[in-house]
């Protein structure tokens, strides 16, 4: 299972349609946060994730449209009784950061929450996953997120098992978990038996950022891109100016890294009633477009399932 969860899709500022920047993540039960906009807490009880799973924050920078919502965060699930530590990670100055939330918030938590400070090309090691850092262009400090899971063992070929001879039992698991074993005096080994390795799925989420090369090489042939998208493409210049991305420069990204699916988010408030013009400009590029809605889920599925 790997779950997909927009809790907040606006650009800058809430509107009534749509909170700050965040994103929640499930795999097999793990929870982690990118990015926690201001009313994040109340959109995961609208959502019904939970909360109290939830292991990491990963703040791509901190402004504040994608950092206020973390005093709330915390303190709900304070009252909600958690014990288990939190982590938050982000770009320079995190830990300053979570330190003044410590110094001018009263908490009455009784767990413990620690910084960790990510430049690009860290990796956070997970169960069977990794999250890897990746540079963004932006006004501030920013990282993005590639979320990976590792390569997963090829398909046990039970045809070929049996014609070695191999009878069907743990002897198969074995196999299937990398051990070579006996019978009748010859040795069976995994390779035999087993097909190619097989990728596990991938995410990227890029916080706010300019179109940049080191996305693109992160993004490749990723499951899931969720982009930037702040305007559309007649306000490009404006785009360039704050360094954020047009629909269809986002699009761009998402074809040459030749992703399976796009997600377009941070929309301005100025299409907070259409945002036909940002799929239409992002679909002449990338037919696999789509605009992130607040509570939209999405399930990233094994590609051979």
């Amino acid at each position: 299972m790997l779950n997909v969860t927009f809790l907040g899709t606006a650009g800058s500022l809430p509107t009534p349609e749509r909170n700050p920047s965040a994103i929640l993540i499930n795999r097999e039960g793990e929870m982690m946060l990118f990015d926690c906009g201001e009313g994040t807490q109340r959109q995961m009880m609208c959502a019904r994730t939970g909360m109290m799973r939830l292991n990491y924050i990963f703040l791509t920078h901190l402004h504040a449209d994608h950092i206020l919502g973390i005093p709330g965060l915390l303190e709900t699930m304070a009252f909600q009784g958690r014990v288990e530590p939190l982590i938050i990670a982000g770009p320079v100055n995190t830990g300053r950061l979570v330190d003044a939330f410590k110094s001018v918030c009263y908490f009455s938590r009784n767990f413990e929450v620690t910084a960790l400070e990510l430049e690009p090309g860290d990796v956070v090691r997970m169960d069977g996953y990794q999250v890897e850092a990746v540079e963004t262009v932006h006004s501030v400090p920013s990282i993005g997120y590639c979320l990976s899971e590792d390569m997963r063992a090829g398909r046990f070929n039970r045809e070929a098992a049996v014609a070695l001879g191999v009878p069907p039992g743990p002897l198969f698991g074995k196999l299937q978990h990398g051990q070579s074993v006996e019978v009748d005096g010859n040795i069976i080994h995994p390779d035999q038996v087993m097909g190619p390795a097989r990728p596990g799925r991938k995410i990227v989420y890029t916080g706010d950022t300019r179109p940049c090369r080191s996305v693109e090489v992160a993004s490749s042939d990723a499951d899931m891109l969720i982009h930037d998208c702040a305007l559309a493409d007649d306000l490009a210049e404006w785009a360039r100016d704050t360094k954020h991305s047009t629909a269809g420069e986002a699009a761009g990204v998402a074809k040459r890294a030749n992703v399976r699916q796009l997600v377009l988010t941070h929309i301005s408030s100025r299409y907070s009633e259409d945002t036909s013009p940002l799929l239409q400009n992002a679909r002449i590029i990338f037919e696999k477009s789509v605009v992130a809605e607040d509570l939209m889920h999405l399930e990233i599925r094994l590609r051979d399932e």
